[in-house]
């Protein structure tokens, strides 16, 4: 492997670990895609640092069990946003 590509791959891991972030919010920051965070910290970290690599998976662990809580707030703030932008245009009628 790459020296770049392991150096990027413990820089993401430690990104992740610090920010509790998720892959996509990592893919944003690093500018690639979350394809690459994924295979960085679940392949590629595993022969360059393997007890980083476990750091990294509790962190995504944990994302993943409450990627459905925040899927929900997501869509509860669109359609809060939905109303308040619906409501502004009947006032001004």
């Amino acid at each position: 492997m790459k020296e770049y590509i392991e150096e990027r791959a413990i820089e993401i891991a430690y990104y992740i670990i610090e920010h509790k972030a998720t892959v996509r919010q990592t893919a944003r920051q690093f500018g690639v895609s979350k394809s690459t965070i994924h295979k960085d910290v679940t392949e590629r970290l595993l022969t360059v640092n393997p007890s980083l690599a476990a750091e990294v998976r509790k962190v995504l662990d944990v994302n993943k069990s409450e990627r459905h809580i925040r899927g929900g707030m997501a869509t509860r703030e669109k359609y809060l946003h939905q109303h308040e932008l619906s409501e502004t245009t009947f006032k001004t009628v």
